[in-house]
């Protein structure tokens, strides 16, 4: 659920710092806009965590890069998000990680499952859709864990765009992910 209670109101990383911690709560920050919401159902961590491992095990036979769950992606002080899975090249992952262990570019994959309500959708599907194409995300998968379907976003034209929606018997590839080829079934 969106909390910005004034259009004028912008937050910043520096106003996370001020929010409890452990409060079982995700606080985001896109454009100045802060977004809450609680943790999310257990299909959507299901989800999460079984397309990191199958990323996760692809990584490790290929070498080529490594995967995260829900990692702090801090762009700039006014757009601050967390993920609920990354993939990164190994040659970029020393030079866009700080010293506080958070990412400050664009990891090259992003995935985003989708929570229940209009706002949820419209945050996954519009708002870090914007986010990520302006940022240079090479690619973004949103997992619909109800629906058991996944939509594939690639950059072209210098923005990402729909590229595919793939339904439980598809496979899931990308020419991001060398031979990386998992029954979208397994992703949920």
């Amino acid at each position: 659920m969106a909390t910005t209670t004034s259009k004028e109101l912008c937050w910043t990383s520096a106003d996370l710092e001020l929010f409890p911690e452990g409060d079982w709560k995700r606080y985001e920050i896109v454009n100045g806009e802060l977004f809450v919401t609680r943790a999310p159902h257990l299909g959507h961590q299901d989800s999460a965590g079984l397309t990191y491992a199958r990323l996760l095990l692809w990584s490790e036979d290929t070498g080529l890069g490594k995967p995260f769950l829900a990692p702090g992606v801090v762009f700039s002080d006014m757009d601050d998000v967390i993920p609920d899975v990354v993939w990164v090249q190994k040659e970029r992952l020393p030079n866009i990680v700080d010293e506080s262990g958070h990412f400050t570019e664009a990891p090259d994959l992003v995935i985003e499952v989708l929570s229940a309500g209009t706002t949820n959708e419209r945050r996954d599907r519009e708002i870090k859709l914007r986010l990520y194409s302006l940022k240079g995300v090479k690619e973004y998968w949103i997992l619909n864990w109800r629906l058991k379907q996944i939509e594939i976003y690639r950059r072209d034209n210098a923005q990402l765009q729909l590229q595919a929606t793939l339904l439980e018997t598809d496979s899931l590839t990308s020419s991001l992910l060398p031979g990386f080829d998992c029954l979208v079934s397994r992703c949920f």
